[in-house]
């Protein structure tokens, strides 16, 4: 009986990460944008732990596999893209008014082909080819927080949209990113992770909300000038 539980403690925290993406997207369409954001973040954590938890209990499944890109799409990809949906509505367009906003809506397609591409690539085992889903989510939370400058400034609401086709193909891309995944403490093998771990905190406590949004294009740039594709495994 026990072991039947504990089976299961990986996919039910995966279920949280859901459900944390429901009502991200709930609160999206509602238009809060904070409460989104704390309900994606709140996602990541699930996801996160959903991992961990597999890792110590030695519980790997095909369908925890399944279920863990399921909810990814929804809490790091339908979620923002309906932030974006919104913020974008918010903006008075020359043309196309009712159009435009749902342009948003390419972040969950590229989204879900990311996962697909990332499930069935067995080159991204311990760092990533193409910009992760979680990573494009929290620059557009980070984006979102400030929608009235985009309302206000259409020139600048014209380089959000230029921004999700951009941040659409990072995602689908070939290009070598690494991954915070620690395989020991050394300076030596993780040097690029303590600089851009220390640069990070610097920028979300000095930006705040618009710092999440600093972080991923600081690891974005980190990743191309010093991260080589040779050493993708």
């Amino acid at each position: 009986m026990a072991n039947c539980i504990i089976r299961h403690i990986p996919n039910a925290i995966t279920c949280c990460n859901l459900l944390s993406g429901c009502m991200a997207v709930i609160s999206a369409l509602n238009g809060d944008s904070q409460t989104a954001f704390l309900w994606i973040a709140a996602g990541a954590v699930a996801d996160f732990l959903d991992g961990m938890s597999a890792r110590i209990l030695k519980c790997y499944s095909s369908i925890g596999k399944e279920l863990d890109s399921l909810s990814d799409l929804v809490t790091f990809g339908v979620a923002p893209a309906m932030l974006c949906l919104k913020m974008l509505g918010n903006v008075e367009w020359p043309f196309a008014q009712g159009f435009i906003p749902y342009l948003g809506l390419v972040i969950a397609v590229a989204s879900a082909l990311r996962l697909a591409k990332f499930n069935t690539d067995t080159r991204q085992t311990s760092s990533f080819l193409g910009l992760a889903v979680p990573a494009d989510a929290l620059f557009w939370c980070g984006i979102v927080q400030n929608g009235s400058f985009f309302a206000e400034r259409q020139w600048a609401a014209w380089g959000l949209i230029a921004a999700i086709f951009l941040f659409a193909w990072l995602m689908l891309s070939e290009i070598p990113m690494f991954s915070l995944k620690f395989r020991d403490l050394s300076w030596r093998d993780n040097w690029l992770r303590y600089v851009f771990l220390a640069i990070s905190l610097v920028l979300l406590v000095t930006l705040g909300y618009v710092g999440m949004s600093a972080v991923i294009v600081w690891y974005i740039l980190l990743s191309l000038i010093f991260f080589k594709k040779k050493d993708v495994a």
